[in-house]
């Protein structure tokens, strides 16, 4: 038979290719361990047990607040203004290059007074003056830690799992294992609101919110604070959405074909996100658009809670996105990193959260949405005792601290009105119930009704999961 180079060419491409899903892998399988080719590219059957909730709203605090500021009341430090931390204490731990070099590491009692709150008696900074009035709805672990001393790795820790990149994140995770309750939105979005003061706020990455290994339709999806949530979701001009119905079915039928030759799962991933994209063509501006909301919702937010990209108008966008069943929405605040000036920039961060932090959660709750929603605030590590640079009676900065930091939670299966775990008298070492960031994810897991060692990911024949193996189930801290 007679055949141009050029269709040659393209038979032997084709063959080739082909392949890959033919008889040359389906030998190569029987000689190697089959679970090597089942890519996990099928969800797992979820939830393992019945869940507590349903949706996470993550509040991450990027930069690491200072917990002797806010929430880990140390009034004994005052005594100790100006001297040097005790050697017995530090115990030769490791310090950033930012403080390594300085002869003395002075003690930094916090300026800012503390009270006792709700019938818990929770001690809260007066920094924080709308959280303290609902003392009673959350629960303060005071006794996290890390290993990672620096920001990158510490909130790649947080976020995946893991200090290195390329790991799945949380909401990937969720995402994977518990799909969506709205087809209509990703089952995983990321909000980024922008701090006021002058603070320094520290850069993320996307890997933060990243797929990782898992395929791509899993990774969260960033909305923005411009004119389009989601870059290039409207329309060019001349197109309207017979059109996009047209082309994107014409699209599909050719990914579904090279689907069917190559059985890549990315092909697949790509025909989803198409139809989705389709989808939030129609559903993203009615959710974006707060004029609905009452005067007496902004009220409650606050001033910045008209302004598109403030932390304020990002949570009133967490509460309507939980309602729409999105799975997991992890909001970003970037500014808490305070190595100078923390009494000037703390009030500033504070400004900037706290009020819209408590109208969240108190609108959660009026709505009946708290109970099956978990709330997690809180950095990736938190501050030293000693100030960083000069300490004077009203000024004094913070280093890097991972031994021990703290976060909150609130809502679906935790304990309301808790404070769980201790650290000595500089808040320096833990002293009661440590709880690592491993613990935290599985807990968080528990409450989405999912065993962390049992959702897993087969990966370059290894299987992963969030809390790698580690993590341990934080019982004192549920309902």
């Amino acid at each position: 038979m007679n055949m141009s180079p050029h269709s040659a060419f393209l038979t032997r491409r084709d063959f080739l290719g082909r392949g890959v899903a033919g008889l040359g892998a389906a030998a190569l399988a029987t000689l190697l361990n089959p679970r090597l080719f089942s890519a996990a590219a099928a969800r797992p059957s979820l939830p393992h047990f019945a869940p507590k909730a349903k949706r996470v709203i993550w509040l991450t605090q990027a930069g690491a607040p200072s917990q002797i500021d806010l929430f880990d009341y140390k009034p004994g430090l005052a005594s100790r203004f100006g001297t040097d931390l005790p050697h017995s204490v530090r115990g030769g731990q490791r310090l950033t290059g930012m403080t390594s070099e300085q002869k003395h590491l002075r003690i930094a009692p916090s300026i800012f007074p503390f009270q006792q709150h709700g019938q818990s008696g929770l001690w809260v900074s007066d920094l924080l003056p709308h959280t303290a009035k609902l003392a009673d709805e959350i629960c303060v672990v005071r006794s996290m830690h890390t290993e990672a001393i620096n920001h990158d790795p510490a909130m790649t820790l947080l976020q995946t799992g893991a200090e290195l990149a390329g790991r799945p994140s949380f909401g990937a995770w969720t995402a994977y294992g518990l799909g969506t309750e709205n087809e209509n939105l990703p089952a995983f979005v990321v909000l980024i609101s922008r701090p006021s003061g002058q603070g320094n706020a520290q850069p993320l990455h996307e890997r933060m919110w990243s797929a990782g290994f898992m395929p791509s339709k899993y990774q969260g999806v960033r909305f923005g604070s411009g004119k389009d949530p989601v870059l290039f979701l409207s329309d060019p001009p001349g197109i309207d959405r017979a059109h996009r119905r047209a082309l994107l079915d014409d699209l599909g039928a050719l990914n579904r074909g090279t689907l069917a030759d190559y059985q890549d799962p990315e092909t697949q991933a790509r025909i989803d996100q198409f139809e989705l994209a389709f989808r939030m063509q129609a559903s993203v501006p009615e959710l974006a658009d707060l004029s609905a909301e009452s005067s007496a919702v902004f009220e409650a937010y606050g001033p910045e809670s008209r302004k598109a990209g403030t932390y304020a108008a990002n949570c009133l966008l967490a509460r309507r996105l939980a309602e729409r069943g999105v799975r997991f929405i992890q909001l970003y605040h970037r500014g808490w990193d305070q190595h100078l000036n923390l009494p000037r920039d703390i009030r500033s961060q504070c400004h900037d959260t706290d009020q819209p932090t408590a109208a969240l959660l108190a609108d959660l709750k009026e709505r009946g949405l708290l109970d099956d929603t978990l709330v997690v605030w809180g950095g990736e590590f938190g501050r030293t005792v000693y100030s960083q640079g000069t300490l004077t009676t009203d000024n004094y900065g913070r280093d890097h601290h991972p031994r021990c930091f703290t976060i909150w939670l609130a809502g679906a299966g935790v304990k309301r009105g808790h404070v769980f775990g201790e650290t000595d008298e500089f808040s320096y070492n833990i002293v009661r119930d440590p709880v690592h960031i491993h613990d935290l994810n599985a807990t968080a897991l528990h409450l989405l009704g999912i065993q962390h060692e049992r959702l897993t990911y087969r990966h370059l024949g290894r299987d992963y999961r969030l809390t790698d193996v580690h993590g341990q189930l934080v019982k004192d801290i549920l309902s």
